[in-house]
């Protein structure tokens, strides 16, 4: 499948990890089939408009939202601070006070 596929099914993953879901809870909420979702996150199908629609829903988030800055491109460079987000957000949380700890433990040894 496309990049764009891929990235939208990775961005339903994030957040749907974000809210504490399962698949199967968020193919409750949205009427959509549990593996259906699975086939999204994975990017192997294609969404239609309206099953993204009552995704996006079920995850209390914008259509908007969903496609921000999907590109990650702005003027052909790559956007770092999204693809941290986008790395960061697909972790558990405990995974990210890690990554962050890590993070300003370099920072430290970057300024001296």
């Amino acid at each position: 499948m496309s990049d764009i596929v891929k990235a939208v099914g990775q961005r339903i993953r994030n957040y749907r990890t974000q809210k504490g879901l399962s698949q199967e809870k968020l193919a409750e909420l949205s009427g959509c089939h549990p593996t259906y979702i699975g086939q999204l996150e994975r990017g192997e199908k294609n969404a239609t408009l309206e099953s993204i629609e009552r995704i996006t829903a079920a995850l209390g988030i914008s259509l908007s939202k969903l496609f921000e800055k999907l590109d990650g491109q702005e003027g052909g460079a790559k956007d770092i601070p999204l693809a941290c987000y986008e790395f960061l957000s697909a972790k558990s949380k405990d995974e990210q006070e890690q990554l962050y700890k890590i993070l300003l433990e370099m920072d430290k040894y970057k300024a001296n």
